[in-house]
Order: structure tokens, then C-alpha cells, then sequence
């Protein structure tokens, strides 16, 4: 058996990989990845944590597992952390300056994982879109759109520009109907109306309760906008599209026009 452990697989230099050295590492990895999936599971049970944080702790937990492993694993291979880091110096100078948009995503993904401004299942608005997280990785963010699509972002983008978080403190937000009706309508009427139509829907909250403006007067009507709270930030525009449907109904059932800019045409002859 000792002959075994000590046989020789591989030498170059002085340097020597033996079976013991080989099983001994690979044991150690074996432990390592046993380790992960129990804190893993530990941290998942966890009633006190949301969703959100017990995904960025399992994360973070993994990153310094997998460094660690690293280090421990060139230590059981018989490298010398030192020797390997001062022969490279000169490598990693280089490397680093390509790489500066690289490290700034990773530093960047830890930014995120630690601070909390932005977790999974956040919706959020970037350039103009909408975007539902799914995952946060060392280096990039998964998200998915409104239309199904799967993008990928760097952090860097995320923790360098302005970035709207719709679901940030608290899980619903408030969101609002225009439209526009004929001079001649029964404004407050209209208001309870409108304010009716919004409470209906099922995935509107009942507190606050929608309420009604009066915007403005314009060209060719007076312009209202219904306002609502939901917790459905995703798919609000699904909510916004069956109350516009239920608000033309009911006005065209009660003779309410909604205008349309008209414009007089003169030909001199």
C-alpha cells in the first residue's frame, strides 16, 4: 500500500506528483463539493431569510469555498502559493490591464451580492426596459423580459448606471390609465366610474384604493387618469390592457365619447 501512495505519476524539475498526492486532492474536492450542497440546504431552510438573501449568501458562501479549495488544493499538490504568485507577477501585470472590464464585473457582482439594492425576482427598468432578475452571477446577471427574452448583463452595468428598481422596500407600486372624454361629459360620473372599473379587477389592491385625477383640459376633451396600486409589477401591463377594455365598455355604454382631434381644412380657390 505505501508503495502504492508513493508511486510516482509525474516529475519535471524537482517536482514530484505521487497517488497519495493525486487521492489526496481528489478526496479533499470530493469534500469540498459535499460541503457546498449541505450549506447550501442549511441556508435554503433557513424561515428567517427571503428568497433574495439566501441566494446571495449561497453565493457569496460558494465563492470563498471555491477559493479556498484553490489554495488548500496547490498546497496539496505540493506548490508553494508564493513561488507560484512571484513567477507570474509579471503574467498577471499584463493580464490585468486587458482584463480591467472583467475585474470591474466581478468586483461588481460582489458589489450586488453584498448590498442587497438589488435581488433576485427585483423588477427592474434599464435603458427603458423592463427586466425580471433570475440569477446573479459572479460576473453577469441573468434577466428576463417582457417578451420571454433571456439577457445576459454585465454588473458592471448595473452597479455604473442609473437603474430603476420597482420592487426595492416594497413589493407593489402604483401605475395609472389616461384618457381622454367629450366637454359635454358628467365629470364626476366619470371619476366613480373609473375608480370602480379599477377596483374590479382582481389583481388590484383594495388598500390604497385607486383614485381619480382630473389632469387637464385639452384640445378637443378633458383628459382624467385612473391611478392603482399592484403587487403584479412584472405583468402590469396585462392589468393596464383588461381595464382599458372594461373603461371602453362601460363608457360606450353609457353614451360617453371619447374625442378625436379634428382639424378644419381651407382651400382658397
Amino acid at each position: 500500500m505505501k508503495d502504492f501512495l508513493g508511486y510516482k505519476l509525474f516529475e519535471l524539475d524537482g517536482y514530484t506528483l505521487d497517488v497519495f498526492k493525486l487521492i489526496s486532492l481528489l478526496l479533499f474536492l470530493v469534500a469540498i463539493f459535499i460541503l457546498i450542497i449541505i450549506l447550501k440546504r442549511i441556508i435554503y431552510r433557513s424561515k428567517s431569510l427571503d428568497t433574495a438573501k439566501k441566494f446571495a449568501i449561497n453565493k457569496l458562501t460558494r465563492y470563498i469555498l471555491l477559493v479556498l479549495a484553490f489554495i488548500v488544493g496547490v498546497r496539496i499538490l505540493g506548490f508553494k502559493l508564493s513561488v507560484l504568485l512571484a513567477g507570474s507577477a509579471a503574467l498577471m501585470v499584463g493580464l490585468g490591464f486587458g482584463l480591467q472590464n472583467l475585474f470591474n464585473d466581478f468586483i461588481s457582482g460582489i458589489i450586488l451580492l453584498l448590498d442587497g439594492t438589488l435581488k433576485v425576482d427585483d423588477v427592474i427598468e434599464v435603458n427603458g426596459i423592463i427586466y425580471k432578475v433570475q440569477e446573479i452571477n459572479f460576473r453577469t446577471t441573468t434577466v428576463i423580459g417582457r417578451d420571454e427574452n433571456y439577457v445576459i448583463l454585465p454588473n458592471s452595468t448595473l452597479t455604473g448606471n442609473r437603474i430603476i428598481n420597482w420592487t426595492h422596500g416594497k413589493i407593489s407600486s402604483r401605475f395609472s390609465i389616461s384618457i381622454g372624454v367629450d366637454y359635454s361629459t358628467d365629470v364626476p360620473l366619470l371619476m366613480q366610474l373609473l375608480k370602480e372599473i379599477a377596483a374590479r379587477h382582481e389583481k388590484v389592491l383594495k388598500n390604497p384604493e385607486p383614485f381619480v385625477r382630473f389632469e387637464d383640459y385639452g384640445d378637443s376633451s378633458l383628459l382624467f387618469s385612473v391611478y392603482f396600486y399592484t403587487e403584479e409589477l412584472f405583468r402590469v401591463e396585462n392589468i393596464k390592457s383588461e381595464i382599458r377594455v372594461e373603461i371602453f365598455h362601460a363608457l360606450k355604454e353609457r353614451g360617453i365619447n371619447i374625442p378625436f382631434p379634428q382639424r378644419d381644412i381651407h382651400i382658397k380657390s
